[in-house]
């Protein structure tokens, strides 16, 4: 019944060229418009009108695409739209113009982002979404996934430039970083090593199939394939399509398959999947069916789908304008448009906005002009495509197929490196084994102590200044303590801890070195003072003295160390290093951090502290050089603190250098550490201790025994230089006299301990009146004799020289031997008769026993026979005691 065409002008390229890809689109999507149109007019939706197609060949071409418009409009019946434009460019220069002519445009083919812009499109629709409707898709499917780091590699053309700026907006306002954009114009190889360099994991590609077996041989080259990365590409590309391009690139076939394994292509979609009757009555695979028995073996478009829904979008507007028309003026007809009917051009533009049908292609619905289509998800499978998912956009929801979608990885790709920072700790193993071997240390250090304490009143440990020993000890306990605060780190304490055990561990380790090596060098310092003065008579310096000097090392640590807190305290830094790829092998990488205690000016405070240390073992130096040739073993440790300076100074050294050398190895650093302090302090215990307890047991009186000067064979050496020139003897002399003040000065450490015994000698002198008369009888020439050596001793430098001949001249008489002359009658004689002796002998002897009595030879108290030659009297032997040690030190 139907009588009355109404005629719809088609524009679309119908050249015969089998290389003109959208004269294919053309010619394939004619079988679905002559079934649409059919169908339509069976079943008379538009009774008594039915639709006629004018078709025009544009050719993709501006100029006969225009002209193929206008001949149109000039030589064709009044049409009342227009339906198709495939090619963007004749697309959009027609569109731009239709307002004038009061057409609307409804297109099947053209999916240019330009043609969105309402402003200059106003009469332009499309039943096929736009390229930018994938962008929305894509948002989506990044929310699924929650990827929300990534970056985009972009052809520069015109058309996926615009997908891109699109894509950029769509995903800015949803937490979703684009970390980098790269666009290249013929080798992407640059731009996808850029991408690897800023760790973009997921890439969004907008590129044509030439373009994308390039950049797929050059993310194989680049190794950014597998299951650490996930390409999204357009899905628009022909069947099997690197097949085509393969030849023209570098990579091998089974190179590029491997890269592109895995990745999911976005595009519209064809056909709508779902089992539902379309407005034709049919339902989408019913239709497919009759499309491809339409078209036989001629050519198929991807379009077809759209192009049929489009005719039914124009014979539903003009239903729609007809009503209208109906129900408002009844007088005018759509047959009546013509170009310059404004009204019924507005009428047939709100009725196309008004679409709303369930379609071959899924439900067709207009916003802005633009089709809210379905848009499908595919992933690259084994050399095909699957469908994976699909997007619809009119309800804004994302369905992914069950178990289609297989990412290479046991889980989908990280949208970056997840890099988890892993403290690097020290290990409880080997923080164990050096406590244990800390707290033995410590248990030696005790021992020592307790041997030192039990031992105090013993000559040698006496001699050997036991307060500065314990000093020692206190001194190496605190620096074994130091090893305990340096192996807790973030893994046993809080940051708030750590940083207090920054602190803490400093200050133990520099009072420790300093109270050990302090009192040692105190010690040594006594020994220097009192053996190097050579005019010094006596002179004695107390362990109160000693004390002072060792605090005052230390109130010199403790002001360098609050200074330090008070202005630049030390605060925990943590330091991070290069990422490390996961041990497990998991899609992760672990960037070790390292804790430090550090502060903005950690070399300057280090370098003072260094610079008082070094000054201080110098100086312990120096004293242990000085005192080398003291003989006394109790009282000179100059040996044993050389070697203790030498080992300790070397292991620091070597110590801090390979400490900071490993400083991104917390277990090599703590265990360098920590065995550097055992060391030192285990060997510098040792070397005090361990001599002094070893003689201690062997034996206790050797150490205290005067090692007298062998000055008799220097004399003998020297004196047969002598007979070359008077200097030379002169020098004999004076060396003879040097060896004898160094006798002198080194048995005066010995006046204290024998104090006691000599006083109650004197006290029995005075109080025995028989044996003052004995020495009275026997020994007046004798005790002349040490008056002689008193003089000797309190002269001047030329009366030594005087003595010393006078002594070479006329040498003592040995005990037992009679002198006759002192029996002759001189001057002298009323001097040594016994009233003189008696007088000189009870003031003279206290004098003698304080000052001279080492420097002739005398014992000390505990000699339990007497200390003469085996010429001796045999008189001599039956003297008691306390006498015999007077009479044998005279």
């Amino acid at each position: 019944n139907a009588t009355t065409p109404i005629s719809i002008m088609g524009l679309m390229p119908l050249s015969q060229s089998e290389e003109d890809q959208k004269s294919k689109i053309g010619r394939g999507v004619l079988p679905a418009v002559q079934l649409a149109m059919d169908q339509i007019r069976n079943e008379s939706l538009l009774n008594p009108y039915f639709l006629d197609l004018r078709l025009y060949d544009t050719e993709c071409d501006n100029a006969k695409g225009l002209k193929a418009f206008y001949d149109a409009i000039k030589y064709g019946p009044n049409h009342l739209m227009v339906f198709g434009g495939v090619c963007a460019t004749v697309t959009s220069i027609i569109a731009e113009s239709l307002k004038g002519w009061n057409l609307v445009q409804l297109s099947f083919a053209a999916t240019t982002p330009e043609l969105a812009d309402k402003k200059k499109y106003p009469y332009f629709f499309r039943t096929v979404p736009s390229d930018n409707a994938v962008n929305p898709a894509i948002l989506k499917l990044l929310k699924y996934y929650q990827w929300k780091r990534v970056g985009t590699l972009t052809q520069d053309v015109q058309r996926f430039s615009e997908v891109r700026n699109d894509l950029t907006g769509v995903l800015y306002g949803e937490d979703i970083e684009i970390s980098d954009t790269e666009s290249f114009s013929n080798d992407p190889c640059t731009s996808v090593k850029k991408l690897k360099g800023n760790d973009v994991r997921i890439i969004l590609g907008q590129f044509d199939e030439e373009m994308a077996v390039k950049v797929f041989c050059c993310a194989y080259d680049e190794e950014m394939y597998g299951s650490k990365y996930q390409w999204i590409i357009p899905g628009w590309y022909e069947n099997l399509w690197w097949e085509s391009w393969i030849n023209s690139s570098q990579c091998l076939s089974k190179n590029l398959l491997a890269a592109m394994e895995g990745y999911i292509g976005v595009d519209f979609e064809p056909l709508s999947s779902k089992m539902i009757k379309t407005i034709s009555g049919r339902t989408p695979q019913q239709y497919e069916k009759e499309y491809n028995a339409k078209r036989g073996d001629g050519q198929s478009s991807k379009f077809h789908g759209y192009a049929y829904d489009g005719i039914w979008v124009i014979a539903k507007t003009l239903q729609r304008a007809m009503k209208y028309l109906n129900a408002t003026n009844k007088h005018q007809k759509i047959e009546d448009f013509n170009y310059t009917n404004h009204k019924l051009g507005k009428i047939f533009l709100d009725a196309m906005n008004e679409t709303n049908f369930f379609g071959v292609t899924g439900q067709v619905v207009f916003r802005n002009g633009e089709r809210m289509g379905t848009i499908k998800f595919t992933q690259f499978q084994g050399r095909k495509e699957v469908k994976v998912g699909e997007y619809n956009a009119v309800a804004d929801t994302l369905e992914i197929i069950n178990n289609s979608i297989r990412f290479q990885g046991l889980e989908p790709p990280k949208d970056k490196t997840i890099i988890q920072e892993e403290l690097r700790k020290i290990s409880l193993p080997l923080y164990s084994i050096l406590s244990a071997l800390t707290i033995l240390g410590m248990i030696m250090a005790s021992a020592f102590l307790f041997f030192n304490i039990k031992n105090r009143n013993q000559k040698l440990i006496k001699m050997s200044s036991p307060y500065m020993n314990n000093l020692i000890i206190l001194g190496g306990m605190l620096s074994y303590a130091s090893i305990f605060l340096f192996g807790l780190d973030g893994s046993f304490v809080s940051e708030k801890t750590f940083e207090t055990l920054c602190t803490v561990r400093t200050w133990i380790l520099t009072v420790g070195y300093t109270t050990a090596f302090g009192a040692m060098f105190a010690k040594t310092w006594r020994v220097h003072a009192i053996f190097k003065n050579v005019k010094m008579k006596k002179k004695i310096i107390k362990d109160q003295k000693l004390l002072v000097i060792v605090g005052g090392m230390l109130l010199i640590d403790l002001c360098i160390l609050i200074c330090w807190q008070v202005v630049d305290p030390l605060r925990r830094t943590v330091e991070k290093y290069n990422m490390e790829p996961d041990p497990a092998g998991r899609d992760i990488s672990i960037r070790p951090i390292l804790e430090h205690c550090e502060n903005t000016h950690m070399t300057i405070w280090l370098g003072i502290v260094y610079a008082y240390k070094g000054l201080l073992m110098l100086f312990g130096c120096f004293l242990a050089w000085e005192t080398r040739n003291v003989s006394i073993p109790a009282l000179n440790d100059s040996k044993y603190i050389g070697m203790s300076v030498y080992n300790v100074g070397i292991m620091c050294i070597i110590g801090a250098a390979v400490s900071f050398l490993t400083r991104d190895q917390p277990n090599v650093q703590f265990c360098i550490v920590a065995l550097v302090i055992i060391f030192c302090s285990t060997i510098t215990l040792c070397l005090v201790f361990v001599p002094k307890l070893i003689t201690l047991r062997t034996n206790p009186d050797a150490a205290t025994q005067n090692r007298r000067f062998q000055f008799t064979q220097n004399q003998k050496k020297e004196d047969s230089k002598t007979s070359t020139s008077v200097t030379s003897v002169n020098q004999a002399s004076t060396s003879r006299l040097e060896g004898l003040q160094s006798e002198n000065h080194r048995l005066r450490m010995k006046i204290t301990e024998l104090d006691k015994d000599l006083e109650e000698v004197t006290m029995q002198l005075q109080d025995t009146p028989e044996k003052t008369t004995y020495i009275k009888q026997n020994h007046y020439q004798d005790l002349n004799d040490i008056l002689s050596i008193r003089n000797f001793t309190d002269s001047k430098d030329g009366e030594k020289a005087i003595l010393k001949n006078h002594l070479d001249q006329n040498p003592p008489a040995q005990w037992g031997s009679s002198d006759p002359s002192r029996t002759s009658k001189d001057p002298i004689e009323d001097i040594n008769s016994p009233e003189h002796i008696q007088r000189r002998l009870s003031l003279q002897l206290p004098i003698l026993h304080h000052a001279y009595l080492p420097s002739i030879g005398g014992v000390d108290a505990s000699c339990a026979s007497p200390c003469v030659s085996p010429s001796a009297s045999p008189r001599h032997r039956h003297v008691p005691p306390s006498f015999r040690v007077m009479v044998s030190g005279l």
